[in-house]
C-alpha cells in the first residue's frame, strides 16, 4: 500500500478517536496526518511527510486548538435564558431544604432545593444557583 494511504487510515482513526473524547487534540493530530497524506500523493519522501505531519499537528494543536476552545464555552455576558441565570444570587424568600423552597431570582419567584440535598437556607439568605432543572432553581 502506497504511504499516503497509511496517512490517510491513521488521520480517520484520530477523527473518529476525537469524535469518541472531544478533546481537540486529535483531531488537530488529524489535520496533521492528512497533510503529510498529501505530501505522500504528491510524491515527498518519509522525512518530508514527517516533517509536513509534525509542523502542521504543532501549528494546529498550540494556534487554532486555544481559539476553538474558546468558542466552545459561551461567555456569561452573552447567555441567554435559564442559562444566564448560573451562577446569579438568589434572595431566599422561604427556607430551602433539599425537597423545596422559594427564591427572589432576577426579580422573579422561583422553586428552589438545595443542590447537595441536605444544606437547608432560611429566608433572607443570600444564596447562588448552581443549575436550573427545568422550573426549579438548585442552590448552594
Amino acid at each position: 500500500m502506497d504511504a499516503w494511504v497509511w496517512w490517510l487510515i491513521a488521520a480517520g482513526v484520530l477523527v473518529i478517536g476525537e469524535l469518541l473524547t472531544t478533546s481537540l487534540v486529535l483531531g488537530m493530530i488529524a489535520g496533521g496526518a492528512a497533510s503529510a497524506a498529501v505530501v505522500a500523493a504528491l510524491g515527498g519522501g518519509p522525512v518530508l511527510q514527517v516533517a509536513a505531519f509534525a509542523i502542521v499537528s504543532l501549528v494546529l494543536v498550540l494556534g487554532v486548538r486555544p481559539v476553538a476552545r474558546r468558542h466552545m464555552h459561551t461567555p456569561t455576558s452573552i447567555r441567554t435564558g435559564v442559562a444566564a441565570l448560573v451562577g446569579a444570587e438568589a434572595e431566599v424568600l422561604e427556607a430551602v431544604t433539599g425537597r423545596d423552597g422559594r427564591v427572589k431570582l432576577s426579580g422573579e419567584i422561583w422553586s428552589a432545593r438545595a443542590y447537595d440535598g441536605q444544606s437547608e437556607f432560611a429566608p433572607g439568605e443570600s444564596v447562588r444557583v448552581i443549575e436550573i432543572s427545568g422550573a426549579t432553581a438548585l442552590v448552594g
